[in-house]
């Protein structure tokens, strides 16, 4: 369906507070279009929304949307949501962020970052890249960026760099010149309900790869190697550790405050050595991200010189290994890492620098939904960690039952990730835990995508 968007329109966001529909939000009022929103509670994205005069309303009312002309709905938004109902029966046009987000950036050269893991990081390292170059690009990002405060920035130029959000499928409505693919996982399965299905979507989203254009795909990921092979669009370079890449990692060095890594590039008509690339990013997993940027960089023509500055600059993304504060010796860090694969990557990278703490890792699960599928998986992810102090579910309103006994869950974690494991029944138990034992030669990480940051920020004051 093609969107026809006057200045006059008045758009109501459901679900502002989403760090996507806050981003595009953000981007639309940049460009003059009247919007507003509503959510559930008040968060961080409402704040910077409010900064911007942007109305918003806290709860879901039909009466918000009265003076509407079209509604964009957030993926997290509930069928039976009353202002959803309330648009229908007055016959508004309704739209999905990732279509809106797709007609929106249309006349843009887009570089749009899709995977299940790393998306955030990635966006945000080629946005500090492309504004060293001086492009100034839109950024629409998946994560807040230290370098400007924010998730999305109306830049001045005909770029955009866009995270992908593949919950919906929506991201095949976005167009893009070029793209990276970090790594395909087990998640969305609610949407998708198989992994067929999903790696099914990814082959779409390459073949839709235009002739001036190219993908970037992190040939190191086993599903990543899969749709390489089925697809018919073969205009895609690779990148990874794998000998084969066409921008190949090599000579990885990691330290506690920076990672460094040479890329041989060998494209048709380019071959040649990037030595030393510093990133102040730990783990392999940020080495592959970083080398996914400079790949689309060096692509379109930024100088080695500027790649190089703009990564050992970079200022980093809010949730990603932040640290906190130090107490007692004891190393306090935040992180949203919430899936199995995404807790392999960070402990390994921590186990691998900070070879003397007692890693403890402080994890809320998020989603029962996602519990309850990669039971499995997430008891063999904490291997890297001595401890892990478990907190209950962060349901995201999610009214499902887990299907077993969380002790039992417990139980798996300790016996397949061979760790100790305290059970934290709450915040105000996991302060007063943490008052006798944070002390000494530790590392505590908050791990989850819940209010399990709010929770490791509030310690700084109560322990």
């Amino acid at each position: 369906m093609k969107i026809n968007l006057g200045k006059t329109e008045l758009i109501h966001f459901v679900g502002i507070g989403g760090i996507g529909m806050s981003g595009l939000a953000l981007i639309m009022n940049g460009l003059g279009f009247k919007v507003q929103g509503s959510d559930i509670s008040n968060n961080k994205n409402i704040e910077r929304l409010k900064e911007k005069k942007i109305p918003i309303y806290l709860n879901h009312h039909k009466k918000n949307i009265k003076k509407s002309t079209i509604l964009v709905v957030s993926s997290a938004i509930k069928k039976k949501n009353t202002e959803l109902l309330e648009a229908k029966k007055l016959k508004l046009p309704i739209y999905t962020r990732g279509a809106m987000l797709g007609h929106i950036v249309s006349l843009m050269r887009n570089v749009v970052v899709a995977g299940s893991h790393g998306k955030t990081t990635t966006t945000s390292l080629i946005s500090g890249i492309f504004a060293l170059a001086k492009l100034d690009p839109t950024i629409i990002n998946g994560g807040v960026l230290n370098s400007f405060g924010n998730s999305a920035k109306l830049g001045k130029s005909n770029w955009c760099l866009i995270e992908s959000d593949e919950s919906d499928g929506s991201f095949l409505k976005i167009p893009f010149t070029y793209s990276i693919v970090t790594n395909v996982d087990e998640e969305h399965l609610d949407y998708y309900k198989s992994m067929k299905n999903l790696k099914k979507n990814f082959s779409k989203f390459l073949e839709k790869t235009p002739s001036l254009g190219k993908a970037f795909v992190c040939i190191d990921d086993k599903n990543n190697k899969e749709i390489l092979k089925k697809i018919k669009n073969k205009n895609f370079y690779t990148y990874g550790l794998a000998k084969n890449s066409n921008f190949q990692i090599t000579n990885v060095v990691q330290k506690k405050f920076f990672s460094q890594f040479n890329l041989s590039i060998n494209i048709p008509g380019n071959n040649k050595l990037i030595k030393k690339i510093k990133i102040p990013l730990l783990g392999l997993h940020n080495i592959k991200n970083a080398a996914s940027a400079v790949a689309v960089s060096f692509s379109i023509g930024i100088t080695e010189r500027i790649i190089k500055k703009a990564l050992s600059k970079f200022k980093g993304v809010q949730r990603r290994f932040n640290y906190l504060f130090e107490k007692n010796n004891a190393i306090f860090f935040d992180d949203y890492a919430h899936h199995p694969t995404e807790i392999i990557s960070m402990l390994d990278g921590v186990k691998k620098v900070y070879k003397k703490k007692e890693i403890i890792s402080v994890f809320q699960p998020h989603r029962i939904s996602r519990v309850k599928n990669m039971k499995l998986e997430f008891s063999k992810s904490f291997i890297n960690a001595d401890t892990v102090l478990l907190c209950p579910i962060y349901k995201a309103n999610e009214n499902l039952k887990l299907g077993f006994s969380y002790n039992s869950f417990a139980k798996l974690i300790i016996k397949n990730s061979k760790v100790k494991l305290i059970y934290i029944k709450n915040e105000e138990n996991l302060k007063k835990f943490l008052k006798k034992t944070a002390y000494g030669e530790k590392i505590y990480i908050g791990m989850g995508a819940g209010s399990i940051s709010n929770w490791m920020r509030n310690l700084k004051n109560n322990i």
